[in-house]
């Protein structure tokens, strides 16, 4: 199927929902969903909900008020809560199931509320092959997942953001801080702070894609391979110890296998990740 019939069959599945919730964060994904949704359905029967909170890059939100402005799409804000949930801070592997129930249970709330019938998530078809506990929450509570319904990849959804003109199209993805701390270190709000904002002066000094991983008093940095050289020469390298250092990270290293997706869940073994995602 290419992408124009996969661009099809999602304003089919748009106009079968009618109404809708958009769970939006601003991202590639959600940002395209609350485009196509507001070009089928019309503004009048849109709602984006952005969940605020620690967890949350602290740069997402005007980004994303913007291009739901832009869209022309109404946007209101919805407060996270995950930190409340001892089963989201204890840090297992089902971390990611229990904090999207939580925004499963809010955005069906919201939706309730508002007499609107459903609440869709952007979900890609890449993600249904990757491990997302997550995913097991939207099955348990019926909310739809209209981008992975109609087989989008996440080249796909870059490539018809590229068309439709949307800031997000090369945008590099962004998930929840949380995900930089390993399994069974507690999740606590002055950790993400220190991610958060780590990650803000490898920004500042102009790294794209990377993240700064959380092991207590170890900020473990991973850039693209091809910016190691640029990160560990001076003046760059000495800075980056000295500012991470004073965020309270005693050390400060460079993983040289580089920036990749997910690395936190190579601790996992296959079988921890089937009872994850097992109910």
């Amino acid at each position: 199927m290419d992408i124009t019939e996969k661009k099809r069959l999602l304003d089919g599945i748009l106009r079968e929902l009618g109404r809708v919730v958009v769970a939006y964060s601003g991202g590639v994904d959600s940002s395209y969903l609350l485009k196509a949704a507001v070009d089928t359905l019309g503004p009048q029967n849109i709602l984006a909900c952005i969940s605020i909170g620690p967890a949350e890059p602290e740069n997402t939100y005007e980004r994303a008020r913007k291009i739901a402005k832009d869209l022309g799409a109404e946007l209101t804000v919805v407060e996270a809560g995950e930190l409340d949930d001892p089963q989201f801070t204890a840090n297992n592997a089902d971390r990611c199931f229990h904090c999207k129930s939580h925004l499963c249970r809010t955005l069906l709330d919201v939706a309730k509320q508002r007499g609107i019938p459903h609440v869709i998530f952007g979900t890609n078809h890449d993600d249904l092959d990757d491990f997302r506990p997550g995913n097991r929450a939207m099955k348990v509570f019926g909310i739809r997942s209209p981008l992975a319904e109609a087989g989008l990849t996440k080249n796909d959804i870059r490539e018809l953001s590229r068309e439709a003109g949307l800031p997000t199209a090369n945008q590099p993805a962004s998930p929840c801080l949380a995900s930089r701390i390993p399994y069974g270190l507690e999740v606590t709000e002055q950790r993400l702070r220190q991610i958060d904002q780590a990650e803000g002066i490898l920004r500042s000094f102009g790294f794209v894609e990377f993240r700064v991983r959380h092991h207590d008093t170890i900020a473990r940095i991973e850039v693209r391979s091809q910016d190691v050289p640029k990160l560990v020469a001076e003046p760059v390298r000495s800075k980056v110890v000295e500012r991470l250092k004073a965020l309270g990270f005693q050390f400060v290293t460079v993983d040289l296998q580089g920036f990749r997706s997910g690395s936190l869940n190579e601790s996992l073994s296959d079988r921890e990740k089937k009872a994850t995602l097992e109910p």
